[in-house]
């Protein structure tokens, strides 16, 4: 198999039987004479272990993770001395544990479902939202990302979801509709280099950027306002559109809206479930309203699954809606709808 170098994605290859370097200075010494693979050489910094096949190594990992090693840093090398590179120990773990999953990712072998966004004044199609779906075996989106950041493969995964919108957003949809696509600024290291790949994958399948909304996720594990800032600029300067995710959670909060300045603001589901008739969900949402206003940012209510909800969230001036009660995603754009 191969690992990937978790900032960029670059590709090299491991070892079926080699040597396993692990450097001796740390706090717990315990798992020095745990491990059940012959020592090939030992030095004051590190230890180096040889392994005949990757069960073998698999089993000298668990030990590592066993004793509480999971953060460490570890060297390969094969049969001819030639060094890898350098991997943490759950990565390399969890990669050698689940392998069929680092297949899905590595090849690419999933898809994306499409599921409407509509004006909610008109019912007419504003965009669609783009959605991860596995094509080789019922594996949900959750469990593939969770995955991934564990096994370090969340900036590949991240990359081909991207490339694989993009594709999905050539294909199906028309000139002037949006699509929303999801990505993980985690996996943004420096904004200028990291999205070059996105850039050119637009160019690729000559999409106009300005029909693309790349929807910031995960935003409650983002340590920096000004790195999410330099994330979304760095999108506008080439003419794409951007939004948050899950208003009223993390760092998407009224608070920084008049700092980060998104074109479009999704609602937290949790806030749009019986907002009919809970008063102090209306009492949010009607801020949230009045706040986008002031700024000009576009509001997305996501997962309206009820009449009540939708009419309620119409009558009240919110923008755009997605939902089941509007659309389920699927293979191809729904383009029909049944609403009130």
């Amino acid at each position: 198999m191969s690992i990937d170098c978790q900032r960029c994605g670059t590709s090299v290859s491991l070892p079926s039987s080699g040597y396993m370097t692990v450097r001796t200075k740390t706090k717990n010494q315990t798992w020095k004479h745990s491990i059940q693979l012959p020592i090939s050489q030992q030095e004051e910094s590190y230890l180096m272990y040889q392994f005949n096949s990757q069960p073998e190594l698999l089993q000298g990992l668990q030990t590592l993770m066993e004793h509480d090693m999971k953060q460490e840093w570890v060297h390969f090398s094969d049969d001819s001395g030639n060094k890898s590179f350098p991997m943490q120990v759950e990565h390399l773990f969890e990669r050698l544990s689940y392998p069929e999953l680092v297949t899905i990712i590595e090849e690419g072998l999933f898809t994306s479902y499409l599921q409407p966004i509509v004006h909610m004044d008109t019912g007419e199609v504003y965009g669609y939202e783009a959605l991860l779906r596995s094509t080789e075996r019922n594996v949900s989106p959750g469990e593939l990302f969770s995955f991934a950041k564990r096994a370090g493969l969340h900036s590949m995964l991240d990359q081909k979801a991207r490339e694989e919108a993009v594709k999905a957003k050539a294909q199906h949809l028309y000139d002037g509709q949006k699509c929303f696509i999801n990505f993980l600024p985690s996996t943004i290291y420096v904004p200028e280099h990291c999205l070059s790949h996105t850039f050119n994958i637009v160019k690729k399948y000559n999409v106009d950027p300005g029909d693309l909304v790349f929807e910031v996720v995960e935003t409650e594990r983002i340590h920096s306002i000004d790195h999410l800032h330099n994330i979304f600029s760095t999108y506008k300067a080439s003419g794409m559109h951007v939004a948050l995710d899950d208003v009223g959670s993390g760092y998407s909060t009224l608070e920084v809206l008049s700092l980060l300045k998104p074109d479009v603001v999704k609602v937290d589901r949790e806030y749009i479930r019986n907002c009919h008739e809970d008063h102090d969900k209306q009492t949010f949402l009607k801020s949230v309203i009045k706040t986008a206003s002031e700024l000009s940012i576009t509001l997305l209510a996501e997962g309206i699954e009820t009449k009540d909800e939708y009419k309620w969230l119409e009558d009240s001036g919110i923008h755009l809606g997605q939902g089941y009660f509007i659309g389920k995603p699927s293979p191809q754009p729904i383009e029909a709808f049944i609403l009130p």
